[in-house]
């Protein structure tokens, strides 16, 4: 009785309250959208496009020694009305001090607005939070590398916690372009150059970040996909370039990683392209952003530019004559929120007052702002508690988690049969090579402890370190280095030589005064002639890879003895590189690229149209210098009895692909067992092949396992020559194998 009475007497208050009084967008009950809409109901045009808007923390938001809030007066301008979101705040500072400064900068925001509305605060996460004092993992194309689905999302969970730990909300990662141009600096920040292990790196790493969407609110962040669509397909390998990719290319190949990430993992958010797409665009592309991403796929999230990219379609794409009709071009083509500009949305009250029909366009992205803050969890649970911050952050569950990933992403290219190293054995190894520092040797140490001991010598920097356009090293600087790393390496019993590329020889090329992409792929400098003088000391050498771009590594694949290839590993890699060469542990990385012999066979990815593999070039074998899906053991596998459940399929059947796989060396070890399909007959030219499956094994010695993939129809679908994507009657073939090369075979039809 007396509940019925509270309810009553709620009901008449409401009743006598007009509905402008009723503040409905505060209650943490009532459905989302009924609290965007009335939000959004009493904001003014400034306030909604205040919504609309990112500037980056560097333009004046710190903390000082007193850890007290410091804001220049040019943010707190911007902040009188409210803003959509921050970019890095607090990445300077230690966790602890990055949630103190975040929650101060939250207050002052939610204080200083008319309608209390928080800010998202945004960052990146190629290897880790990109901030100060967070666990440093390998790069994506590491976890690639894993074929582990469940390791990488653990890696992308741990990254979700440590930023929401800090005070951070949501992050413009993981890229979901597939990277096919080593070329390209920003390679490794993606996952492979295949379509199908790229789509689901992105749902572990989205689904992982966010918490499988449920933590948003509290324990996680929101991911934002990028960069939609086809950026990394850049001509010439180079940023800001044009980008030709085929309608049916950009669907069966492009779009799939984007797909998984709206549909299957819910990402929060999208990123647009920098480029564009035959000659349309992407930030002015309604194609792309409106009728592909939310009318055909469901996408309800925002999409935010790329750093400044609404006002370049006017002084850069030069599509649009004046900023404004860039802005109006970007608004209208689904950009929800403006990156950093002050010559793009900033001019859209202006705009607006003028033309009102603007006035949809910009409701329809503030709301979708306000609906991802209300995700969050952001009008109820705005800071941090500052007390659980230390403690999880960088934890040690993390590092061996960082670890434990960095063991499983490690690929054998080379290994005449001097690996696994024998501390027992060998009594000296000399660390050498450009990619040699102190830590390197504090680190195999830790691992072999006093059986062995180490020489070290780097000899010579890759390049000068510049940032912006780094210079090579002087080839006499490097001639003097090669002796110093010669004279060192005499006493040795064994020479490893850490070699390859670093973060200057392989980055994003920014708009103004940065280089990053390259036009040969071969390692820079004399790193070949490097080797070629060691081995004439006449003792084993091990080449340790490590880089983040593909290299043409053809010295180092025929003259080294080994080759290990670890990509960039995290904080922990030397650890694991140490316990790789030493045994301890046995690799199980396979190549998320094809490795080419040289620049001149690209494009050379291994799900190329069928035809493209008929001729080669003069002098030059028509192959790869390793597959895609290459990867050695210590240990060795065999597979056989391959079987299908059936051999006909129909539209709405499956059928069961098995093999048995055996461990047949002396050693426990890890396969990925990988499914390819052919597609042998279609109304278009079909590719080679096209990974659709695999999975993770650990086998002891001798054992054996049966490993089962189920074929679906959809798994068989493309764009035929209706431009209808459909699964077309006819031969296809299935191939279950080590990788791409490397497999049994057999067929089926479907009818």
């Amino acid at each position: 009785m007396k509940k019925i009475l509270i309810i009553f007497i709620w009901a008449l208050i409401l009743s006598s309250c007009s509905k402008s009084d009723i503040e409905i967008y505060k209650k943490k009950e009532a459905p989302i959208e009924d609290r965007v809409k009335d939000l959004l109901s009493r904001m003014t045009l400034e306030e909604k496009v205040g919504q609309m808007r990112m500037f980056h923390a560097q333009i004046g938001v710190d903390i000082d020694e007193n850890d007290k809030l410091v804001l220049s007066d040019k943010v707190i301008e911007k902040l009188k009305i409210g803003i959509g979101g921050i970019k890095n705040p607090g990445e300077h500072n230690t966790p602890v001090r990055a949630a103190i400064l975040n929650n101060q900068l939250q207050k002052h925001i939610v204080d200083n607005n008319r309608l209390g509305i928080p800010a998202f605060f945004v960052t990146e996460s190629y290897n880790g939070v990109d901030a100060e004092g967070c666990t440093s993992f390998g790069r994506p194309i590491n976890m690639a590398s894993t074929f582990n689905r469940d390791l990488v999302k653990q890696v992308y969970d741990a990254v979700g916690r440590e930023a929401r730990l800090r005070g951070l909300h949501l992050t413009h990662s993981p890229e979901a372009d597939i990277v096919r141009d080593p070329r390209f600096g920003r390679m490794s920040e993606a996952f492979s150059e295949d379509t199908y292990l790229t789509a689901e790196m992105i749902k572990c790493a989205v689904t992982g970040m966010q918490g499988d969407y449920d933590g948003l609110s509290s324990t996680h962040i929101g991911a934002v996909a990028k960069h939609f669509a086809g950026y990394a397909q850049v001509s010439g390998g180079t940023n800001f370039a044009a980008i030709e990719i085929s309608p049916r290319t950009l669907i069966d190949e492009i779009f799939p990683p984007f797909e998984a990430a709206v549909k299957d993992a819910k990402t929060l958010g999208i990123m647009a392209s920098h480029g564009d797409i035959n000659g349309v665009a992407s930030h002015a592309n309604p194609w792309l952003l409106t009728e592909v991403l939310r009318e055909e796929w469901g996408f309800k999230g925002y999409v935010v530019s790329d750093a400044n990219d609404v006002g370049r379609l006017h002084y850069f794409m030069k599509v649009a004559e004046t900023p404004e009709q860039a802005v109006e071009l970007g608004l209208k083509a689904g950009v929800d929120v403006d990156l950093y500009a002050e010559d793009a949305y900033a001019l859209l009250p202006e705009m607006a007052k003028k033309d009102p029909s603007l006035m949809q366009y910009i409701d329809q992205a503030a709301s979708r702002v306000l609906r991802t803050k209300f995700i969050l969890g952001l009008f109820d649970n705005p800071y941090i508690d500052v007390d659980k911050v230390a403690p999880a952050v960088r934890s040690e569950k993390n590092l061996q988690l960082a670890l434990e990933t960095d063991r499983e992403s490690i690929i054998l290219l080379k290994n005449d049969n001097i690996l696994p190293l024998n501390a027992g054995v060998i009594k000296k190894v000399a660390l050498v090579g450009p990619l040699y520092n102190e830590q390197i040797k504090t680190d195999f140490e830790s691992i072999t402890g006093k059986t062995v001991s180490y020489v070290g010598e780097r000899g010579y920097d890759l390049t000068n370190g510049v940032g912006g356009i780094p210079q090579l090293t002087t080839e006499k600087e490097q001639l003097e280095g090669i002796n110093k790393i010669v004279n060192t390496s005499k006493g040795a019993d064994i020479i490893v030589l850490l070699a390859g590329g670093d973060e200057f020889t392989a980055k994003e090329g920014f708009f103004n005064n940065a280089f990053g992409d390259r036009d040969n792929i071969d390692p820079v400098g004399l790193q070949d002639e490097l080797l070629l003088k060691l081995k004439k000391l006449g003792k084993p050498v091990v080449v340790v890879l490590k880089h983040r771009r593909t290299l043409s590594i053809n010295t180092f694949a025929e003259q080294a003895d080994a080759v290990v290839d670890c990509w960039d590993l995290s904080e922990q890699g030397n650890i694991a590189i140490a316990e790789v060469l030493f045994g301890k542990v046995n690799p199980s990385g396979k190549s998320p690229v094809t490795v080419p012999v040289s620049i001149g066979q690209l494009p050379f990815h291994y799900s190329q149209k069928e035809i493209n593999f008929k001729k080669g070039y003069l002098f030059a074998k028509n192959e790869p210098l390793y597959p895609f899906g290459y990867g050695l053991s210590y240990t060795s596998f065999e597979y056989q009895n391959m079987e299908l459940s059936d051999t006909i399929m129909s539209d709405n059947s499956t059928i069961k692909a098995s093999i048995t796989v055996k461990n047949t060396g002396d050693i426990k070890g890890k396969e990925v067992v990988q499914l390819y399909v052919k597609d042998l007959y279609g109304s278009v030219v079909r590719p080679m092949q096209e990974l659709k499956g695999f999975e993770k094994v650990e086998l002891e010695a001798g054992e054996s396992q049966v490993v089962s993939f189920e074929i679906t129809p959809e798994m068989l679908a493309f764009t035929g020559l209706d431009m209808t994507k459909k699964v077309e009657k006819g031969a296809f073939e299935v191939r279950i194998g080590s990788s791409c090369t490397s497999f049994d075979s057999l067929g089926f039809n479907v009818k």
